[in-house]
C-alpha cells in the first residue's frame, strides 16, 4: 500500500541517479505535502562520453544541472558533499558527512541506491553510497555516542528513521504508481543535458512499464491488487526499522 512521509532525505550518489530511479515518487509525495531534502555525494566530474570537457567545467554544469532537476521535482534543499566522482569509499568521514544530514533533517524515510545486486552491473559508487547511508541511518544517526561531536559541537540530535527505501534492487517489495508523475519525473531528468543522450522518453517508458510488470507479478503472487493494475511503476527494497 502507498503512503506518504512528512520528511524524506534522498542520497544519491551521482546527478541524474535520483532523477531517473525516483523522480517519480519524489514528485509524488512532494505534491502530497512531503518535504524532501537531497545530498549529492559526489560532483558528477566524469560523467561523460565528451573528450573536449574538462573535469571542472563539467562540475559546474552538472551543479546546475542538479539543481534545477530538485526544482522540477520540489525538492526543498541539496546539500552538495562534492566528493570525486567514481572514488566514494566507506570511511568515517562519509558515513559522519550523511548522520548529519539525516540527524538535520529527521526524515521519516531514506531514498537512496541499492547497495547489494547479484546478476547485473552497479556503478562502484552506487554500492558504496548505499551501503554508508544504510549504516548511516542504522545505528548511527540513532545512537547518540555515535559522533557525539554532532551534539556537542553543533547541538544536532539522534534520529531514528523509521525506513530505507533502496532504488536499483533486484528484489523490490515496494511500487509505487508513477502515471501521473511521468511528465515532471522525464522534465527531471532531462534536466540532465549532459546525461540526455542517454535517457530517451520511450526508454523511461519502457523502464517504468518493466516495474509495474514487476508489482504486478508480485501482487499476483502474494493476492496484493493495489499493486496489479499499474501503467507505470517506481520500485523500491523497503527496509523498516523500530522507532
Amino acid at each position: 500500500m502507498e503512503f506518504t512521509p512528512e520528511r524524506v532525505l534522498v542520497i544519491t550518489p551521482h546527478p541524474d541517479d535520483a532523477e531517473v530511479w525516483a523522480g517519480g515518487v519524489i514528485s509524488k509525495w512532494v505534491r502530497a505535502g512531503a518535504e524532501v531534502h537531497c545530498v549529492l555525494c559526489t560532483d558528477g566530474s566524469k560523467g561523460t562520453q565528451n573528450p573536449e570537457v574538462r573535469s571542472e567545467e563539467l562540475v559546474q554544469v552538472r551543479k546546475r544541472e542538479q539543481l534545477e532537476a530538485a526544482e522540477i521535482l520540489g525538492v526543498s534543499n541539496v546539500v552538495m558533499l562534492g566528493r570525486p566522482d567514481g572514488e566514494l569509499e566507506d570511511t568515517s568521514d562519509f558515513r559522519k558527512d550523511l548522520v548529519r544530514q539525516i540527524r538535520l533533517v529527521k526524515p521519516d524515510v531514506v531514498l537512496t541506491s541499492e547497495p547489494y545486486r547479484r546478476n547485473m552491473q552497479w556503478h562502484r559508487d552506487h554500492r558504496i553510497a548505499g551501503q554508508v547511508a544504510l549504516d548511516a541511518v542504522f545505528p548511527y544517526a540513532r545512537d547518540h555516542l555515535h559522533f557525539g561531536e554532532l551534539f556537542a559541537n553543533e547541538g544536532i540530535e539522534p534520529h531514528k528513521t523509521a525506513a530505507i527505501m533502496f532504488w536499483g534492487s533486484e528484489s523490490p517489495n515496494a511500487f509505487f504508481d508513477i502515471a501521473d508523475e511521468f511528465d515532471t519525473k522525464m522534465k527531471a531528468v532531462l534536466a540532465h543535458r549532459t546525461q540526455t543522450g542517454q535517457r530517451t522518453d520511450e526508454q523511461m517508458r519502457a523502464f517504468m512499464r518493466a516495474r509495474a510488470q514487476e508489482a504486478a507479478d508480485a501482487g499476483n503472487a502474494s493476492g496484493d491488487d493495489d499493486v496489479t493494475g499499474l501503467s507505470l511503476a517506481e520500485a523500491f527494497r523497503r527496509v523498516t526499522f523500530r522507532t
